[in-house]
Formats: C-alpha cells, sequence, structure tokens
C-alpha cells in the first residue's frame, strides 16, 4: 500500500515541477507562444493534484483511492512510449516512467492492497 502511495507520490511531484517550470518559461522565458506554456503549466500542475489525493488516499485505505490511482498509471503509459519514442536525452525519462507506472499497476492491482482498500473480489465463480 505504502509502495503504491509513493509512486503516486512521485508521479504527482513530477507533474507538479513540470507545469511549475513551463509556467515559469512562459511567464519568464521566450517560448514560441508564452500563454501555451503558462496554460500548459496551469493544466499540468493540476492534474499533479490527481495522483497527489490518490497517494493520500491509499495511504489512508480509501478504497476510492483506487480509481484515480489506476488511471494515473494508464495515462502514464503512452507518455512513457512517447518519450521512449524520441531521441536524445528524453530516452531515459522514458525508461523511469514506464518502471514507475508499470510498478505502479502491480502494486494497485495486487491482491494484498485491494483487501487492504476493502474492494471485495469478482463474487461467484463462474
Amino acid at each position: 500500500m505504502t509502495g503504491a502511495a509513493a509512486v503516486c507520490a512521485v508521479e504527482a511531484l513530477a507533474l507538479a515541477v513540470w507545469g511549475v517550470y513551463l509556467l515559469v518559461m512562459g511567464l519568464l522565458g521566450r517560448p514560441d507562444s508564452p500563454q501555451q506554456a503558462e496554460m500548459g503549466g496551469l493544466t499540468l500542475i493540476a492534474l499533479g493534484v490527481i495522483p497527489l489525493l490518490a497517494a493520500r488516499g491509499l495511504l489512508l485505505r480509501r478504497s476510492w483511492s483506487r480509481g484515480p490511482a489506476l488511471i494515473t498509471q494508464i495515462m502514464a503509459l503512452p507518455v512513457a512510449y512517447t518519450l521512449l519514442t524520441s531521441t536524445g536525452g528524453l530516452i531515459p525519462a522514458g525508461i523511469a516512467l514506464a518502471a514507475l507506472a508499470v510498478t505502479g499497476l502491480v502494486l494497485i492491482v495486487n491482491p494484498t492492497t485491494t483487501e487492504a482498500l476493502g474492494i471485495r473480489g469478482p463474487a461467484g465463480g463462474a
């Protein structure tokens, strides 16, 4: 449970840091489109709230937290793929993100985590 919460927290932190970076560069830097950089930064900061809330919910053993945690991991996989198929310095970031997302998925769907969250397995056995 703690591992899954840690994965979500790391993803929340990464989204927030990247969002702040884009926001600052939009305000102080010279991007092609300052408005687009600022909006992208605000969007990433807002998206960082989702895994942060999921991490807190997992630590508090709230069953609702499993959904946002799963969605965060699933959404991270296409981003990781995009980074992996790019060139240069983004490939290691793609490897790290893919490893983090797969680890998060494994931890979140683990029967121990499901049980700790009070989520029952499939009913019956047909």
